[in-house]
């Protein structure tokens, strides 16, 4: 099975720029012909029920397994995987992903990441706790699919794993800080409350604050740990990004009470990115993230770059890291349909009122460091290095 990128770039290959009726359409439909989406656990047309299977990358109609509480992907073949609801389910978190009944675990691949979760005895806890997981889940999948690692260090890899802690701050002796420490990523889940994650955003200065977009940067920094330390990408990625050794407490320090050097957007994607080379890999890899969904999603309802005004000028292979590497032309192709859709789509979140969709503007190094990270993304997911 193709890992995402490549499924997404192969397609804007195939329809981004062709004149021809795309039949890509939402990737997943009920047994009713309905659409079905990501985050649904039952049709809103025929009322099947639904799951998600992250080894299939689908979410499928089901129908009632050989026992109690199993389930079979409607249409499967004969012999079929028998499947069971994850645990969560039936909890505030409304999980909707499946797990091979004769597997020995309850939680499926996304919950069983979780060390801490809230008190579920108060309701904004059980409100905020489902905002965060639905989250969580979008950023398992799109992991899985690219063929990274994701394994559980409460119960899988001790040693090499990611765990979650989702912690409030009423709740802990001290202010509750989002972050990441070696394979340990916190999130103060009152961000999941839209009213607070917005004042946060206006005191920091940022145009962009979610909890995707939280936990696939903190999830970078995992995979810094786990991708760059240590390997032979090391001073590749110090010659690029700058000498991760700066003392990191200080660069923080630097960065809140100076602020940002003045050619930040020459070299960074976002301010915070221009505080520490961890801080920059971590945002670079968050927008890397951004990108590849987000055509994705575009390019299973039929979107065409044809439909899109091209209005600024476009890179070029020579604009990256490696212009040399194979798949050079299709990340120049990735990257500039994602330029296109982003113009319009700032456009319409402003003529809804709205902040800019993707209020960041991608220089010609930005790129060099994406383009480095799929090189290393692709590494890791069985692909083989282009350098």
């Amino acid at each position: 099975m193709r890992n995402i990128y490549d499924s997404v770039t192969s397609r804007l290959v195939e329809v981004w720029k062709s004149d021809e009726p795309s039949e890509l359409r939402s990737s997943s439909s009920c047994r009713c012909g309905r659409p079905i989406y990501f985050q649904n656990s039952v049709c809103l047309g025929c009322q099947s029920p639904l799951g998600y299977s992250p080894s299939l990358q689908r979410i499928h109609a089901l129908v009632e397994g050989p026992d109690p509480g199993t389930w079979v992907i409607d249409g499967a073949p004969e012999n079929p995987t028998i499947w069971k609801r994850c645990k969560n389910f039936d909890s505030p978190a409304g999980c909707n992903w499946l797990v091979q009944a004769n597997e020995d675990v309850t939680l499926c691949q996304s919950c069983r990441l979780n060390r801490t979760i809230p008190n579920l005895d108060d309701a904004d806890n059980r409100l905020w706790w489902r905002k965060i997981e639905n989250a969580k889940r979008r950023l398992v999948a799109q992991l899985l699919n690219l063929g990274l690692p994701v394994e559980s260090r409460v119960s899988e890899s001790p040693e090499h794993g990611v765990m979650f802690d989702f912690l409030r701050s009423t709740e802990q002796k001290s202010r509750v800080l989002t972050g990441h420490a070696n394979g340990l990523i916190t999130l103060n889940i009152e961000e999941a409350e839209d009213s607070i994650r917005e004042k946060m955003r206006k005191e920091m200065h940022e145009p962009y604050r979610t909890l995707l977009g939280h936990l696939r940067h903190e999830i970078g920094h995992y995979y810094w740990d786990r991708l760059v330390a240590d390997t032979a990408w090391l001073d590749q990625y110090r010659e690029l990004f700058g000498d991760e050794r700066e003392d990191y407490s200080a660069a923080l320090k630097r960065n809140y009470e100076q602020g940002p050097p003045a050619n930040w957007t020459e070299n960074h994607i976002s301010t915070y990115a221009s505080a520490h080379p961890w801080e920059d890999w971590a945002e670079c890899w968050a927008h890397y993230l951004h990108v590849v969904d987000s055509l994705d999603t575009a390019l299973r309802f039929g979107l065409h770059g044809e439909d899109v005004e091209q209005t600024v000028e476009p890179f070029t292979v020579n604009d990256l890291y490696d212009p040399n590497a194979p798949d050079a032309d299709r990340v120049i192709l990735l990257v500039n349909s994602w330029v296109q859709l982003t113009t319009v789509l700032n456009e319409l979140a402003r003529s809804m009122g709205h902040q800019d969709f993707y209020p960041f503007v991608m220089s010609r190094t930005v790129l060099r460091k994406l383009h480095f990270i799929q090189m290393i993304v692709k590494e890791a997911g069985g692909g083989t290095s282009l350098i």
